[in-house]
């Protein structure tokens, strides 16, 4: 069969390793590839996507929009097209497949999800968006006992043909309006996870976020809300469920009340596969988090400098800025997306007893300053230099004893960092440095 793989990041290789055997594989992609296999025909450069027809199957890179190949052929192309992940459904030997997805917290939530199941004994596989391409979870021999858990972003979800028994959708906002044609692709890419169930499938959406309520409206599932019962609540302080406490919301290691909304969204998804609290809370109490989520770096001279790499739209700032209620510098900006940025500055402004400074960085510091003046906020600065060793420095200077330094951009960092990782490591360096 002659396969043509669309993209050759972790996805790609991943695509190649799993169909190079007794295929003939071309691997497409608009930027040279390093080190490509031996002996495998390359299609580099700008017409990468043209001709595809002469292929038996297409494998896209999740961040190409399926949309981008019909362009350059024509729609029928994409009967043609699949995915790593739509490949993983279609051959896992297990059926108990749960899925999440959201604007953010998908990468928390799955976490939890997989270490509550590894507690109860379970053998799980932990994957998707968070770092393993799907199929190469195959590798380690899933039985059909395992459980396989997904971090699933709209990326890989835009032309999913299939859904897995459990899916979940945590809180949604805009975000990645330049890859979509429009908040409504957005959301119709997130339905996806939800479209193919069957009524004895399970769908578990944030009772308090309307475009959850209605990307789960079209499983034919069982539908069961988060944060409201008969899903996990918090009640006065106390997570439940069933009216069996789990645990205090101040014994959590995880900072902020979005993450009591994605450990609500984990208890609920367990519940319907072991009910034991104890457990439960145990993995709960344990669980700091994952790298770049809000993630304490240092104290130095009773400063605690904080590292939230990962918030890379300005909702994840928002939560960032009610999850910390110290004194804070926080330091936002990043590459634009030109997402609204209204709530952001408002946030911003309702928290201004609680911040000692706002250093904006980044391609996106002009337009953020732009909002903020139009509120009547002005206790912010534009950091002119772009090495984050400096940002560090003069954050530092600012902040006083007892205060909070937090980076949480609120932007992707294609404009100054390689991705989210690099720019976290570096600010950790950076302050581990001083």
């Amino acid at each position: 069969m002659r396969i043509a793989i669309i993209g050759f990041g972790i996805q790609g290789k991943s695509s190649y390793d799993y169909w190079r055997n007794g295929n003939q594989i071309t691997i497409c992609d608009e930027q040279e590839v390093d080190s490509p296999p031996k002996g495998v025909e390359l299609r580099i450069g700008r017409d990468y996507l043209k001709n595809l027809d002469e292929f038996d199957l297409i494998v896209r890179t999740p961040k190409l929009n399926p949309r981008d190949i019909a362009v350059a052929n024509t729609d029928a192309i994409l009967a043609k097209v699949t995915s790593n992940t739509n490949e993983f459904f279609r051959v896992c030997p297990s059926k108990n497949i749960i899925g999440v997805t959201g604007t953010k917290g998908k990468g928390t939530t799955s976490t939890l999800i997989s270490e509550m199941l590894k507690a109860t004994g379970k053998r799980v596989f932990l994957g998707g968006n968070i770092g393993t391409p799907p199929l190469d979870l195959l590798r380690d021999g899933i039985s059909s006992n395992d459980f396989v858990v997904l971090e699933l972003a709209n990326f890989q979800l835009i032309d999913l043909s299939y859904s897995p028994h459990i899916a979940v959708c945590l809180m949604i906002a805009p975000e990645h309006l330049d890859w979509h044609e429009g908040l409504e692709e957005y959301i119709s890419s997130k339905k996806m996870l939800f479209a193919h169930q069957t009524e004895t499938d399970i769908a578990i959406y944030y009772a308090d976020n309307d475009k959850s309520k209605e990307i789960v409206s079209v499983s034919p599932g069982v539908k069961i809300p988060f944060y409201h019962a008969p899903g996990a609540a918090v009640i006065d302080d106390k997570i439940m469920i069933d009216d069996q406490e789990i645990v205090r919301t101040k014994e959590l290691q995880l900072l902020g009340k979005h993450n009591w909304q994605n450990v609500c969204a984990a208890i609920t998804v367990l519940w319907q596969i072991y009910k034991e609290p104890e457990i439960l809370r145990n993995v709960i109490l344990g669980y700091k988090g994952l790298p770049h989520r809000l993630e304490l770096v240092k104290e130095v001279n009773g400063v605690k400098f904080y590292n939230d790499s990962f918030a890379s739209a300005p909702d994840a700032a928002m939560a960032a800025i009610e999850a910390i209620d110290k004194p804070k510098v926080m330091i936002i900006g990043g590459f634009d997306r030109n997402l609204p940025l209204e709530n952001l500055a408002q946030k911003i402004k309702d928290n201004e007893p609680t911040i000692q400074k706002i250093v904006l960085i980044g391609a996106s510091a002009e337009r953020v300053a732009e909002n903020l003046d139009k509120i009547g906020f002005s206790n912010y600065l534009i950091e002119t230099s772009k090495d984050i060793n400096e940002i560090v420095i003069n954050a530092c200077h600012i902040a006083k004893e007892g205060d909070v330094v937090v980076l949480s951009p609120g932007f992707p960092s294609f404009d100054m960092f390689k991705n989210f990782e690099v720019r976290g490591l570096l600010y950790k360096d950076a302050v581990n440095a001083l």
